[in-house]
C-alpha cells in the first residue's frame, strides 16, 4: 500500500512540474471611489473654493506670518493630500510664477510628459495654470492661481505611497477632476 501511495505521489509531482507555468501578473488593490459632491470653504482666509465632501480642508497651524493661509485638502480614503500655499503679491508675481514652474519641472527626471492647461476667468479675476505630470513623479498634479495684483495660491498633489503610475491611475484621474473643479470655483475674498 505504501508503494502505491508513493508511486501516485511521484506521478503527481512529475505532472505538476510541467513547463507551461506562467506567473500571474502583479495585481493592485481595488479602490471604491465615492460619488462626486462638493462643499465650499468657510474659513477666514483671502480665498475660497469648492472641495469634495469626501475630503477635509485643514488650515496649517503656523506661527510664520507668511504661511498663515496655507492649507491642505486631505483625501484620507485615497491616501493623498493637495497642499495649498498662499502668497501675498508685492511686485513679485514673476518670481512666484517662476518658482511654481521650477517646482513642476524638477519632476522631469521621472516624468513621461508634462502638459500645461491655462485657466482664465476675468469676472472672478482668477488666472492660472494647471500642470499634469504623467509618469512616476512624486507629484502628478500642480497648479497656481492668481489675481495678478494681490493674491497667489499654488497647489501640489501628493500621494502618501511610492509613485507608480499604473496603480495610482484611477485615483489620480478621480482627484484630478476634483482639482479642476477647485480651480473653476476659485475666487478671492
Amino acid at each position: 500500500m505504501t508503494k502505491f501511495v508513493s508511486l501516485i505521489a511521484i506521478a503527481a509531482l512529475m505532472v505538476s512540474c510541467g513547463n507551461d507555468y506562467v506567473p500571474k501578473p502583479r495585481g493592485y488593490y481595488r479602490v471604491d471611489l465615492p460619488e462626486k459632491s462638493y462643499q465650499s470653504t468657510d474659513y477666514k482666509i483671502p480665498y475660497q473654493f469648492e472641495y469634495p465632501v469626501y475630503s477635509t480642508f485643514d488650515l496649517r497651524n503656523s506661527t510664520d506670518k507668511e504661511e498663515r493661509y496655507w492649507g491642505d485638502v486631505n483625501f484620507k480614503s485615497l491616501n493623498a493630500q493637495l497642499h495649498l500655499s498662499y502668497k501675498r503679491i508685492d511686485h513679485n508675481l514673476d518670481k512666484y510664477i517662476a518658482d511654481a514652474h521650477n517646482f513642476v519641472y524638477k519632476h522631469t527626471i521621472k516624468a513621461d510628459a508634462i502638459s500645461e492647461t491655462p485657466y482664465e476667468d476675468a469676472d472672478r479675476k482668477v488666472y492660472g495654470l494647471l500642470y499634469e505630470i504623467s509618469g512616476d513623479a512624486a507629484s502628478n498634479v500642480q497648479f497656481y492661481v492668481t489675481d495678478s495684483v494681490r493674491h497667489f495660491v499654488r497647489g501640489a498633489l501628493y500621494f502618501n505611497v511610492v509613485p507608480n503610475k499604473d496603480s495610482l491611475a484611477p485615483m489620480l484621474d478621480f482627484i484630478n477632476a476634483d482639482i479642476k473643479h477647485l480651480i473653476e470655483t476659485f475666487s478671492w475674498k
